[in-house]
């Protein structure tokens, strides 16, 4: 629960304030800015616009996907400190939102080459941004909160109804999830005394 899959372990090797959920936006929002250039591109050379017209258009891009894909990451860890969420795995539901940066992109690429509706545009920004806000909202805020009250010395379960998320499964399941939580209430109490 604390380690989390292989991006998370990615951005945690690192010290907690330079993996904070605002950053980890920014390189998102870096990182998904850079394959715009091809289509912003495509678009600057067919109607002839000069080249700094289309690497000013590209950086307001890139500074607002920045911005947003940051303010998402702030607000993912707010949220994590109010509610008290723990982190969900992402394991198999990772091929669900996999497709989703390719399909936004594909819909980015032709309502650029084809003049198609501008909702189309706006649905593969959509599709394009989405993935990395919900990873972060969902299972890397959560799993930051809990480290950095480790690192500060406060208890990371503090004020957590449950400490693991349980989808609904067998019977086997949730009565490992019961004994995982049992253990953990008993090393509480254990510390306490």
């Amino acid at each position: 629960m604390f380690e989390g899959g292989s991006l998370s372990k990615l951005f945690l090797r690192y010290p907690l304030t330079i993996s904070h959920p605002v950053f980890v936006g920014v390189i998102y929002g870096l990182l998904i800015s850079l394959p715009l250039a091809l289509p912003l591109g495509y678009e600057a050379y067919s109607l002839e616009k000069s080249f700094n017209k289309f690497f000013l258009e590209w950086a307001l891009l890139t500074i607002s996907i920045i911005a947003l894909c940051s303010f998402l990451g702030g607000f993912s860890s707010l949220a994590s400190s109010i509610f008290k969420r723990p982190p969900i795995r992402l394991e198999k539901r990772r091929r669900y939102l996999f497709p989703f940066p390719f399909i936004g992109m594909m819909l980015l690429t032709l309502t650029t080459f084809y003049d198609l509706v501008s909702w189309i545009n706006a649905l593969g920004i959509i599709f394009l941004i989405l993935p990395g806000p919900l990873y972060i909202h969902l299972s890397y805020a959560p799993r930051w909160r809990m480290l950095d009250r480790i690192d500060r010395g406060l208890d990371p379960f503090d004020g957590m109804s449950k400490t693991i998320d349980i989808i609904k499964t067998s019977k086997i399941g949730i009565q490992s999830d019961y004994d995982v939580e049992e253990a953990v209430s008993e090393l509480q109490t254990q510390e306490l005394d």
